[in-house]
């Protein structure tokens, strides 16, 4: 009995993420040039202690219709059906339950990825800095949008929108 309470004592910490102070950006290539957007809407449920990497856990949802890279056109041709096709799948996830240390605050994620009803492993690096009662989280992934089927058509074509895919996240957490 003392154990299981030992066990329940050493549960991962529950964050709140902060929204207005996070970001989840990616960047692409398009036409040859690198380009930057967001998402301006997304919740992240985080359990973390670098102590307690097994009983750690992240659950990201996002609003894939939230995405903004600063171009109206190129933002409603990302929602279209041929790319994210929002009015089918509007929302990604992405769940993370298998955390390793590298040292001096650095780690490794391995998680499942959902886009457009399409489920890949997506792992992640990241950093955690813990600071009197709030902390940040931030860090990178890379993928492959045709993975996910994040292009349809004349979207497949490579050459005029690269495969690869950078994603960067900052997230505050009290």
């Amino acid at each position: 009995l003392v154990l299981a309470a030992a066990g329940l004592a050493l549960a991962a910490t529950q964050w709140q993420m902060q929204p207005k102070e996070s970001t989840l950006t990616f960047v692409a290539t398009q036409a040859g040039a690198p380009f930057e957007g967001k998402f301006e809407k997304f919740t992240a449920d985080i359990a973390f202690d670098p102590q307690d990497l097994a009983g750690s856990r992240f659950d990201v949802k996002i609003d894939v219709a939230s995405v903004n890279s600063r171009d109206g056109e190129r933002d409603d041709t990302i929602r279209s059906p041929d790319l994210f096709d929002v009015k089918r799948w509007p929302t990604g996830h992405y769940v993370a339950d298998k955390f390793t240390a590298k040292g001096g605050g650095k780690f490794t994620a391995t998680g499942k990825l959902t886009l457009r009803n399409v489920t890949r492993d997506v792992p992640i690096e990241f950093t955690f800095e813990n600071n009197n009662g709030s902390a940040w989280l931030k860090g990178s992934a890379a993928l492959k949008r045709l993975d996910f089927g994040i292009g349809q058509g004349e979207w497949k074509d490579t050459e005029t929108v690269a495969n690869e895919v950078q994603i960067r996240f900052a997230l505050l957490l009290k």
